[in-house]
Order: structure tokens, then C-alpha cells, then sequence
């Protein structure tokens, strides 16, 4: 199940989530028990150490260095069109900050001897063994402790309470009390390592109560020197669990669920902690318990608790008994997030039967405009799963008011798989292409790819016969044959064969020269025969994949594009242009760090000083971001727009992150520069 001998990347989680498939992290795996039998599929990939869930079912996990993230859509939506790579909505980082506030010396941790790791007294600064993250679903503490979520830090002795917030489809977590932990310890040897709760409600904590934590394959010089002066190998085998409870707790007189009959346990389902409310429903499914579906059914249309109708919904799904027209008839429920599932569980029977997906698409492009953001993003990601003609419709009328938000943008690629060209062709008959927003060209190139992916010559052929030729260029040929052009500076890519020369492909009518034999080379047409010594060599890129161009053009497009624009030249009122700017063509090392930890106040690009109200006062800290995604930004635009910079590594990154441990703080200029002034080689 682990699939690897090292713990640090192994999978672990294991956690059964409210849509009956058990979930892992460090993993690409989900499981599932179907009438006795195990059944093993994909997923994505998402954290390192443990995994909860709150009550809609999202997913809750994180990185040793980035304490919380999430996932704001359901598992395997956005990663089922292979012609699109998403970048929001799956694990999402849910806070910026990574400060912890021990309140003893900390110095037995693996990287102790980096400067900014630990402070003056030897306390540690930032998370650097972030674990199971566990969003508290009970009653037990008091109320205001209900849908926070508590993360380990091992390294420093504590746990982190975070309060969630949700705004919409987005959801974002800050620390109640800056400056004083949940728990802490003064005991060194007090290692969190994994929470959870029980049927009593309480917090519970599991403590692995040891000097030394840290996998003998990763330990550091440092720490061994620390383990051995300081005897901190022994003891072993002290491991204890620890229960968290209100001043006022009372005990309470707990009945086994395993112990009573199906139809004592349906009432369980509505229950105000939710430990009863999962266990209810795995034991019912697990107990088969189909003779009680009549009462199950009952629950979920007539409960005055909106969380027992939703497992009451998905405890009917595990069992089988759902139906098609049970569901359509619960559409008409009070809440939102009910109604978002009962679309999701609609699409098993959509996708067997034309009826149901004929009257899916119907009701999907009645209720929309005026469906919550919550139900009306479900209503996106079940277009993939109904009639093309309304799944069409349906789109195209939501992207024209909602394309400004990413993970609708992302949403919506997620469900043309394979019919991104058809989509192109509705947008293109609507008012959606009169005026260039950076949202639309965003969106624009995103669909332009997924076109170009899927490798059909008709559609290509149909997409060039699109474009306008007359100069200058309209916005939408212009992102359009940017869309192109990135991915032809991936050297893997084949040419696709056409039956005719585009007129587009002419010197007077395409972007440049440089651009019009990228696109040469990606296409071939009768008397036009691409070799392969013709194939572009990006010389800048012949150091590292150059796939990795295309990624952080896709990852450049959601998370900088918005303010500094499409083509580089910076947004009014957002931000300057990176277009030559010295601070992307400059020290790699600090513009990783102005990425990871943001900067603010006035900046000078190209002898211009920018300030607010021209641009933002403050640009946002991106750390929750990997090293990887955070290189293929870095390398995407030192060597775009004309820009031209040797490419880095992830190591650049990630020596760097681990350098400015405990920054929390946007960097201004000033500062930085000298920052970087002063660790320079003298």
C-alpha cells in the first residue's frame, strides 16, 4: 500500500471520505469497498503526512513547509482532460502563513544550522514538519472551535489552530491568536504527530514522544551531532494519546455503533458530531444494509438537519438504492450544497442513460443563473456528463459572466474534453471575442491549447480558417496563435499534418519571423515536410525539458497574468511590466525569494519608478506554491517577450526557501536588495 521503503514518501492518510472512496496522500491512489471486494483507482496526487475532510467532503492536507491546503473541488474533476492542465481548485494552499511560536528551544531539528531556521533563543520560526492537518467537525470543544482545523508541528513541540473562511467557492484559514499556539509544550521529547477525534467529541492527539524523529536517511550532520551530545535516541517505546476536552466536560454514556441494528443506527446519520455521522454511514454500507433504504430515504428528503439529508444521500449511494428520479425530485431541497451533490450523484445514471442525460442538461441550463457559486461550479463540472448541444450551451453561457474566476476557467476546460474546438466555435458566434480582458485571454489561450493537444487536423484546419488576417492583428488571433507558438517550444512535439497551408502562416500576417517558424515546424501540408533538423532549438531551454516552458506559461496565465498581463507588460493599477525588467533578468536568487515571500512599497523597472496608486501597494507572497511550479514561472518568463536568462533549478528554489526559514513578511526593495548584497560571495 505504501509503495515505497522510505517513510517521507510514502503513501498514508487512508482516510474514508463523505463520497464512500477512501483517500490517500503521497499518493496517486483511491480505494474503494464495493460488496467485499477492494477496487484500486487514480487520483491526484495530493500532500505528504495525513488527511481529513470537513463536512462537505473537501479535502484537507499539507507540505512540512506549507501547513494547510485544500482541495476546492471534488477529487478527479479537474484532472480528467488530457488536453488541459489545471492549476487551481486542487491543492490549494489555504493560508500564507507559516510562523509557529514554540515556547522552548527547538535546536533538534533537521536544518537547525540555516540561518533564519531558528531565532535568537534557538526557537523555531516556521513550519518544517507540518502533519495531519484535522478539521474538527464536533461539539464537544466549544462552538467556536467547530470547523477549525488543527495542524501538528512535531519539529517545535506544538499544534497550530487555524480558523477557516469561506467566501463563495473560495475558502482561506488564518491563525485566531498571532503569537500563542493551540498547544505547546515545554517537554522536548513531545512530538504531535497525528490528530483525530472519537464518539465523545473530544480532540484527541497522538504524541510519538521521542528525542530524535527525523528518518535515518535524511538526517543532517547538525542533527546527528544534536542527537549524540544530547543522548536523544532514548527512550523509546514512551509513545502516548492525549484527549483534549472542555473545562466543563462532562462524560457521556457512549453506545457502540457496531453493536446496534441498521435501523438504529439511521438516526446516527444526523448527528451533531460528526464521527457519528461517518461512522453511521460506513456501517451501513458495510452491513449491506439495503431493507433499510425506505427509512434512509425518508431521512434524506424530510431531516431537518441539512448534514443528515447529505449522508443520507451518499449512505444510499454506497448501498446502490439511489435512483434517477429519486434524485430529480430532491433537486427542490433547501440548500445549495445539497443540491451540488444530488447533481454529482446524478452523473453515473447521465452517463448510462440518454433519458436522465437529456433531463440533466435541461435542468442544469434552467436552474444556473440563479443557482449559489457553490452549486452553480458543480453545475460546470457535471456539463462533462451531459448531451454536447447542452453541455455547450451551458458553458458558454457561464463563462461569458464568470471567466474571470480561475477555477470556473478551469472548471469549464475540465468538462470539453474533446470537444474544445466545438466550444471555440459557440464562443465565436457570441458578443465574448469584442473586447480583450486579461481573464479572456487567459481563458482564450487555455482552450487554444486544449485544441491544439488533442491533435485533430479538421479542427486545426477549421481553428486557421477562423483567424482573421488583417492588420494589426486582432486580440483573438493574436492569443490564439500564442497559444500555439508555447507549445512549440517543447522539442517532443510532433508536427500535425493539414491539408492545406493556413493563410495565417505568412510572413506579413504572423507575429514575427521567430514565431512563424515555430508554427512552421509544428505543422506540415502537401509540398511542406518538416525534418527534424528543423525542429526548434530554444538554445536558452537546452539545459533543462523544455515541456517545462509550456508549464510555466500555464502556470504564469493563473497565478501572475491577472496583474501583470498575458504578454508580460504589467496591468494598470496592478502591476509594473517584466518585459527587460532587471528584477526578472537579474539575481535568480532574488526573484525566487520577491516570488515565495511577496514584496511592497515602490519598486523601479527599467528606470521608471512604480508606486501605488500605478500598481498595488503590496504583491502577494506565492510560498504555499511547490519548488517546481515556482522554477517553471521563473524560467518561463526570464526567457519570454524577448527576455533571455539562463534557465535554474528547483534547487534554486528550494535552497532558497530553505535560507529565508521564517521570513513572513513581504520584502521591500530595498530590503531585498540588500539582502541579496549581503550574501553574496565576497
Amino acid at each position: 500500500y505504501a509503495g515505497s521503503m522510505l517513510p517521507e514518501h510514502s503513501g498514508n492518510g487512508l482516510l474514508r471520505g463523505l463520497d464512500n472512496w477512501y483517500y490517500n496522500v503521497k499518493s496517486k491512489l483511491k480505494y474503494s469497498l464495493n460488496a467485499g471486494r477492494w477496487v484500486k483507482d487514480t487520483t491526484e496526487f495530493r500532500g505528504q503526512w495525513g488527511l481529513s475532510q470537513d463536512d462537505e467532503g473537501r479535502l484537507y492536507y499539507n507540505y512540512n513547509w506549507s501547513q494547510l491546503h485544500a482541495d476546492l473541488v471534488p477529487p478527479n474533476y479537474l484532472s480528467r482532460n488530457k488536453n488541459h492542465t489545471a492549476t487551481t481548485g486542487i491543492d490549494q494552499g489555504l493560508t500564507l502563513d507559516r510562523r509557529v511560536y514554540p515556547i522552548r528551544a527547538n535546536p533538534a531539528v533537521n536544518r537547525g544550522y540555516i540561518p533564519g531556521t531558528l531565532d535568537g533563543q534557538g526557537r523555531l520560526l516556521e513550519f518544517t514538519a507540518a502533519c495531519s492537518p484535522f478539521f474538527y467537525r464536533s461539539r464537544t470543544l466549544p462552538t467556536q472551535y467547530y470547523g477549525n482545523v488543527f495542524v501538528c508541528e512535531p519539529s517545535g513541540n506544538l499544534i497550530k489552530r487555524n480558523v477557516t473562511h469561506e467566501a463563495g467557492i473560495s475558502l482561506t484559514a488564518t491563525d485566531p491568536h498571532p503569537g500563542k499556539e493551540f498547544l505547546a509544550s515545554t517537554d522536548e521529547r513531545f512530538r504531535p504527530v497525528h490528530l483525530t477525534t472519537g464518539p465523545d467529541g473530544a480532540l484527541y492527539i497522538v504524541d510519538m514522544y521521542r528525542g530524535l524523529i527525523q528518518h535515518g536517511a535524511y538526517v543532517t550532520p547538525y542533527l546527528r551531532e544534536q542527537t549524540i551530545k544530547r543522548n536523544l535516541v532514548l527512550p523509546v517505546h514512551r509513545g502516548r494519546i492525549w484527549r483534549v476536552v472542555s473545562d466543563d466536560y462532562q462524560q457521556l454514556n457512549l453506545e457502540k455503533l457496531s453493536k446496534i441494528t441498521a435501523s438504529e443506527l439511521i438516526p446516527y446519520l444526523a448527528h451533531s458530531n460528526g464521527w457519528y455521522r461517518d461512522m453511521a454511514q460506513k456501517l451501513l454500507i458495510e452491513k449491506n444494509a439495503k431493507t433499510s433504504a425506505p427509512q434512509i430515504m425518508e431521512l434524506a428528503q424530510h431531516s431537518k438537519i441539512p448534514l443528515g439529508r447529505l449522508h443520507a444521500l451518499w449512505t444510499l449511494e454506497g448501498l446502490g438504492m439511489l435512483t434517477a428520479d429519486f434524485l430529480f425530485n430532491q433537486l427542490m431541497d433547501s440548500n445549495a450544497i445539497i443540491r451540488a451533490h444530488i447533481v454529482r450523484l446524478l452523473e453515473p445514471f447521465a452517463n448510462k442513460e440518454n433519458l436522465v442525460r437529456a433531463r440533466l442538461g435541461l435542468e442544469l441550463n434552467k436552474r444556473w443563473s440563479h443557482a449559489e457559486e457553490k452549486e452553480l461550479l458543480q453545475y460546470i463540472l457535471t456539463a462533462g456528463f451531459i448531451d454536447k448541444k447542452s453541455a455547450l450551451a451551458l458553458l458558454s453561457d457561464i463563462i461569458l459572466i464568470r471567466d474571470t474566476s480561475a477555477i470556473m476557467r478551469d472548471a469549464v476546460l475540465s468538462s470539453l474534453y474533446g470537444r474544445e474546438y466545438d466550444f471555440l466555435r459557440t464562443l465565436w458566434n457570441t458578443s465574448w471575442r469584442e473586447n480583450a480582458t486579461p481573464s479572456k485571454e487567459i481563458f482564450l489561450e487555455m482552450l487554444t491549447t486544449a485544441i491544439l493537444r488533442h491533435r485533430n487536423s479538421n479542427e486545426l484546419a477549421g481553428l486557421f480558417s477562423l483567424l482573421p488576417v488583417d492588420r494589426p492583428l486582432h486580440w483573438v488571433t493574436k492569443t490564439i496563435l500564442n497559444g500555439i507558438v508555447i507549445q512549440g517550444y517543447d522539442q517532443k512535439f510532433k508536427p500535425i499534418p493539414l491539408t492545406a497551408k493556413p493563410k495565417i502562416f505568412q510572413a506579413d500576417v504572423a507575429f514575427d519571423t521567430t514565431r512563424l517558424k515555430i508554427m512552421n515546424n509544428m505543422f506540415e501540408w502537401p509540398g511542406h515536410k518538416v525534418q527534424k533538423s528543423d525542429l526548434v532549438n530554444n538554445s536558452l531551454y537546452a539545459a533543462t525539458d523544455q515541456k517545462q516552458y509550456a508549464l510555466g506559461r500555464q502556470q504564469y496565465l493563473s497565478t501572475c497574468a491577472g496583474c501583470h498581463g498575458t504578454d508580460g507588460t504589467g496591468v494598470p493599477r496592478y502591476a509594473p511590466t517584466l518585459i527587460g525588467s532587471e528584477w526578472v533578468l537579474g539575481n535568480e536568487k532574488r526573484l525566487a525569494l520577491l516570488i515565495l515571500h511577496g514584496i511592497e512599497g515602490p519598486i523601479e523597472v527599467n528606470g521608471k519608478m512604480y508606486d501605488a496608486p500605478e500598481i498595488l501597494p503590496v504583491m502577494p507572497a506565492h510560498s504555499p506554491l511547490d519548488d517546481s511550479k515556482i522554477t517553471a514561472i521563473i524560467n518561463y518568463i526570464r526567457n519570454e517577450w524577448g527576455n533571455a536568462a539562463a534557465p535554474i533549478s528547483n534547487r534554486i528554489v528550494g535552497g532558497t526557501r530553505h535560507s529565508t526559514q521564517g521570513r513572513v513578511m513581504p520584502w521591500t526593495a530595498i530590503e531585498l536588495n540588500k539582502h541579496i548584497s549581503d550574501t553574496l560571495p565576497k
